[in-house]
């Protein structure tokens, strides 16, 4: 059979464990890596890969792996989808995702190809949880409490902003669905606190929640990976109340959106032509091997 041609735009957190996903999946191979910089300064475990600095000096490509920050991931899909190669991201700005699908499927159908979105744990495995616990309590209320843990997406956001060397933003569970940001910052030389935390909490993605932002000497010295979830729903199946439903995990954050992200790039080859998001896209075609294979062992 026909591997999957996968390139990984990016080579970052998510990056680096995406490469690991592809290498460990039996029906992919690495088609190259896009990075800035292209093949300079070429890190030791890209070796046995072409670096490239933009996806059109890769061949035969059949699926891009976008690990670029989230708000670059609509521009790149754009682009590499009029290129003929689908595409796949963990874009996680909850409140986006809706314009962001429209957007991309009428892009998608225009040039025959698949790209599937916010394809992260959340949004993205979660998200089917989510639907799945719905359907079995249609009246209720459902709870995701995540953490504690470093969240990719708010850290990125805090590092990009004026007098930022590193940040990382740590998610604290309230319980029901609230959450509290604990923001730790290097600052660069010059930068005043007080100006940089209201940077951060004026940010969309950190607006909503409460937030507090520290200085650190080194961000490095308190950064772990690990992250996790609680997500309950409580409600009624037909007429019958007090039904519960709670799934939980706790995982390395950059290695499982990796792993989802190889997922459905595997499953975009089994498409038609659109834009989709997790919760759209049937859960075996997520796996490898033939449905059959699978509904035999699994079902």
């Amino acid at each position: 059979m026909k591997k999957i041609r996968a390139a990984v735009v990016g080579y970052g957190n998510i990056g680096r464990y995406a490469v690991e996903a592809l290498e460990a999946a039996s029906d992919f191979e690495i088609a190259g890596v896009v990075r800035r910089q292209g093949g300079k300064d070429k890190p030791l475990a890209l070796t046995p890969y072409e670096v490239v600095d933009d996806i059109e000096k890769l061949k035969d490509v059949d699926v891009a792996v976008l690990a670029t920050p989230t708000r670059s991931c609509p521009e790149y899909a754009e682009r590499i989808v009029a290129l003929g190669i689908n595409t796949v991201d963990s874009y996680d700005i909850h409140t986006g995702i809706l314009d962001y699908r429209s957007r991309q499927m009428e892009l998608c159908r225009k040039a025959g190809r698949v790209s599937v979105i916010s394809a992260g744990w959340d949004p993205g495995s979660d998200s089917v949880v989510r639907v799945l616990v719905e359907s079995l309590a249609p009246k209720g209320l459902s709870y995701t409490n995540f953490g504690p843990g470093m969240s990719m997406g708010h850290s990125v956001c805090a590092r990009g902003k004026k007098g930022v060397r590193n940040a990382l933003s740590v998610t604290i569970p309230l319980g029901e669905g609230i959450h509290r940001r604990m923001v730790y910052v290097e600052l660069e030389e010059g930068a005043r606190l007080d100006e940089v935390t209201a940077d951060i909490k004026a940010d969309p993605y950190f607006a909503h929640d409460e937030t507090h932002v520290f200085a650190v000497a080194s961000v490095d010295d308190v950064r772990d990976m690990g992250h996790g979830v609680n997500l309950v729903r409580k409600g009624v199946s037909g007429k019958t109340p007090n039904q519960r439903f709670e799934f939980n995990m706790s995982i390395n954050n950059p290695a499982l959106t990796a792993q989802v992200l190889v997922n459905v790039a595997r499953a975009s080859m089994r498409l038609a032509p659109g834009c989709y998001t997790m919760p759209e896209i049937p859960v075996i075609d997520m796996l490898p091997g033939t449905r059959e294979e699978i509904v035999a062992t699994l079902v």
